[in-house]
């Protein structure tokens, strides 16, 4: 039997009827953890909500106003895992979750386009696939992948999606002829009735039970991110199709802002360094005593104050991080003050650190004593003069 969604996938809302209704549970996975959820399995005279199957997961959507958890194939019919009890008889409209039945069309139609040509162009055998939440991986019958080939094979499935090609759904008796042409990696041992073939002219007919585009057009764009090394010398090629690489190319632009920024405001983090170490060096009435605070930081931007002042005669105490929390510290100036002051300033801060050379720096867990190390040091300078 096929379903209405089968027959027409683009369909999105379709009214039924109820054919039984019983009490059932379901694995859900909540926080992070797998749990037991009571509700009702509902068997419909017929369905638009795809059963997962063929390596495509579920449809989500809605019978009446219930929500549908999970859809499940049980031979020839679809169980619908639902919160509430429905009425055996009553009519009911189905509405299915559009984005994600079309998300799942055009992986779906995506993957048998990219093994057909896989096949086609280098004889890499698909031996199974998964259709992920934020991309989707067919594993090959090949050790390995050029980043050549690769790129090529792009090219060609995108060449076909422009091409506009017709995507024709067949169903076939189990006793026609014409099913020893088809490719498939087998039925499933309860399958029923007619089998149903999926075929994209000219490049492809396979086997299979899941939603698919109409016509490789729909699938806008492929891109193939990579390859990584599968089981029992195999390989998976990861891959997204349509509004995948949409999201995906919006996600690296985001990020690339980002990074820009980054580095931007690291820029103008290391220009005012120079400026605060200037400023003091200019200021005629410095000491022998330079200390800074400052929330924004890092060991860099410390380490270019330090270096502008100079320490062979200056002893130099800088802070970055929160005002009373955790944050990181640089003590320079003669070595012999920085090796005396060094462990006791690390003690009072609660933190972790080590010093050579004329510094002492680490991290430490609490900002609160700041001010009693600021004295520490200048009673110290104060004694030494």
């Amino acid at each position: 039997m096929a379903f209405q969604c089968q027959r027409d996938c683009y369909m999105q809302e379709f009214v039924t009827s109820v054919v039984a209704c019983s009490p059932g549970e379901m694995k859900q996975e909540i926080n992070g953890k797998k749990e037991t959820v009571k509700g009702f399995n509902v068997k419909l005279q017929d369905t638009i909500l795809f059963p997962e199957g063929g390596g495509q997961p579920d449809d989500h959507g809605l019978i009446g106003d219930v929500p549908v958890l999970r859809v499940t194939r049980q031979g020839a019919e679809a169980v619908h895992f639902v919160s509430s009890a429905l009425e055996v008889g009553q009519e009911v409209q189905l509405k299915v979750d559009w984005e994600r039945r079309f998300d799942h069309m055009q992986q779906h139609s995506g993957q048998h386009l990219i093994t057909a040509i896989a096949e086609s162009m280098f004889g890499y055998k698909t031996t199974s696939w998964e259709l992920g939440r934020q991309r989707s991986t067919i594993e090959l019958d090949t050790p390995s992948m050029k980043p050549a080939q690769m790129e090529a094979l792009e090219v060609a499935v995108n060449e076909k999606i422009r091409a506009h090609v017709p995507v024709a759904v067949q169903v076939l008796s189990l006793d026609d002829p014409a099913l020893e042409q088809v490719r498939s990696r087998g039925l499933p041992d309860d399958a029923a009735g007619p089998i149903r073939i999926i075929d994209i002219e000219g490049v492809d007919v396979n086997m299979c039970c899941g939603t698919h585009v109409s016509n490789l057009s729909h699938l806008q764009v492929i891109k193939l991110l990579g390859t990584e090394k599968g089981k029992k010398n195999k390989t998976n090629l990861l891959f997204l199709v349509g509004n995948r690489v949409l999201k995906y190319a919006e996600k690296s632009y985001s990020t690339e802002r980002s990074l820009v920024s980054l580095l931007n405001n690291l820029g103008l983090l290391r220009d005012v360094a120079v400026l605060i170490a200037q400023n003091f060096k200019s200021n005629p009435e410095r000491g022998n005593f330079f200390t800074l605070h400052k929330k924004e930081g890092d060991n860099e931007f410390m380490s270019i104050i330090a270096n502008e002042i100079g320490t062979e005669e200056t002893l130099v105490f800088l802070t970055v991080g929160e005002e009373k929390g955790p944050g990181l510290f640089l003590l320079a100036g003669p070595s012999g003050k920085v090796s005396e002051l060094g462990p006791r300033v690390l003690e009072m801060l609660q933190g972790k650190g080590a010093g050579k050379n004329g510094r002492f720096q680490g991290k430490v867990n609490s900002m609160a004593r700041r001010g009693e190390v600021e004295t520490l040091i200048q009673e110290h300078c104060k004694n030494e003069q």
